[in-house]
Parts: C-alpha cells; structure tokens; sequence
C-alpha cells in the first residue's frame, strides 16, 4: 500500500481450469504477492466461464500457441506499456492450467518472462489425456473437443505440449507436485524437469509425496510459498522472509 503503481515487477497469475474464471472477492495468492511488492494480473483469458457461450467457446481450438496464451501476452505486455510494470521484471505463475500456461509462456514467448512458477501444469498434452481414467470419458470427450485431437494428430500436440519447446526457454523455473496427483500425474512434471535439466536449464523440482492435485497440508503450502516467495525475490527483487525449513512439511527436492 501506498506505492505508486509505476515500474514494478509484475507476476501474472493465470487461472486454472481452464474453463474457470478468477471471481471477485479474497484470493490469498494475489493478497500475498501484492504485500511483497509485486504488481499482479489476473486475466480472464477467451475460455473463462461467466461471460456467455460465444466467450466460452472462443478458446476452441486456441490453447498453447493460440488465442489463450495471446491473451495472457497482451495482458502482460499491456502492463508494460502503461507504465505498471517492469518489462525486465515480469513472472508468470499458475497452477493445474496455469501450471500449463507458464510453460507455454516461457516457451512460445521466451522474451516476455523473467522467471516462472509451474504448479502441477501438464507438460504434454498427449499423455496428459491418456493418463485420463475411462470414468473420466466424458472430461475426455470435452479436452478433445476444445484442444483437438492430440492423441492422433502429432503435430498438433507437439506444436501445443511446452514439452517439445524446452529449447527455447531461457527463464528460470520453479515446479511444484504432488506425487499422488489424480489430475495431472507427476510424470508431466518429471518428464520436462528431465528434459531441462539435459538442457543445463535453472530447474528446482519440488515435490510432495503426500498430496495430490494442489496442496493440501498447510505445512506443505507453506513451504511451497517460502519457496516461491524466495525464488521470486531472486529474479524480480520483491520482498521475502528468509526460506526455513517448515516444520511437518513433506517436501523433497528432487
């Protein structure tokens, strides 16, 4: 409070879902970045619900290199063209769909991010949906509708998956995972991590053996937010308590 809204770093902060959309009211996450100093977007990007079946349906065929992800870059580089943020300080944060939206960001517009956060984002498309289980037919029937076919057609979800676009990310990345996740299995973060680190690319991997999709445990979450708090101030240079161990949490580095 009371700092003017001029060159500040800036956490852009895309929900999930991500047929969802960011409702007006207290949200710890934005709460938090702001009292560290971060100015911090929320856009509700074509696809987010509440805003008619023409809004809705606009995302249809627009994830990772499309529509989706434009809104997102517009977002962020409208808020440095007014003056509201730093374009050297610019982060993109998210989880499950926002997970998948940071990597895309710092993969299809590696010139934008200074730094990212994943929060159990799929990597891959393709083997995101087949790790569906066959009572999730109709989830399925829906991702394929809105996305394509990624389980047939190859180029589109190689064009579309962050994964097969590691080598042109240069922002660092922190990612966090549950490895009981339902949703988005652990493997959709291993496989990237694995593919960075071939890379010789900044990856910390966090991962929480007894959680799912998100974290749950509040000594978990608070030690995923010293993490990200201390990471964020690295690369952007906000405000952080020193990162302590927390006790109960169940974290491991990996």
């Amino acid at each position: 409070m009371g700092v003017p809204a001029k060159h500040l770093p800036l956490v852009l902060l895309p929900h999930g879902g991500p047929w969802y959309r960011d409702e007006w009211g207290f949200d710890a996450f934005p709460q938090w970045l702001a009292n560290r100093g971060y100015a911090v977007l929320q856009v509700q990007f074509r696809g987010s619900t509440g805003f008619g079946k023409a809004f809705l349906n606009a995302s249809t065929g627009e994830m990772g290199t499309g529509g989706m992800q434009h809104d997102l870059t517009d977002g962020a580089r409208w808020a440095v063209a007014q003056g509201i943020a730093d374009s050297s300080r610019v982060a993109i944060m998210g989880g499950s769909y926002g997970g998948y939206a940071t990597l895309a960001g710092v993969a299809f517009t590696p010139e934008l991010y200074t730094c990212g956060v994943d929060i159990v984002g799929p990597s891959n498309l393709r083997t995101l949906i087949e790790s569906f289980p066959p009572y999730w037919a109709p989830r399925t029937r829906r991702w394929l509708k809105r996305i394509g076919d990624v389980l047939t057609d190859d180029a589109l979800n190689r064009r579309i998956s962050p994964l097969f676009h590691v080598d042109r990310m240069r922002a660092p990345l922190v990612i966090g995972h549950g490895a009981n996740d339902p949703r988005v299995k652990i493997t959709e973060s291993e496989q990237i991590v694995k593919s960075l680190r071939a890379r010789g690319h900044d990856v910390t991997f966090v991962v929480y053996p007894d959680e799912g999709h998100g974290f749950g445990r509040a000594a978990n979450n608070l030690d995923f937010s010293g993490r990200i708090e201390e990471f964020l101030a690295k690369h952007l240079g906000g405000r952080a308590e020193p990162w302590t161990k927390m006790e109960g949490s169940t974290a491991e580095v990996r």
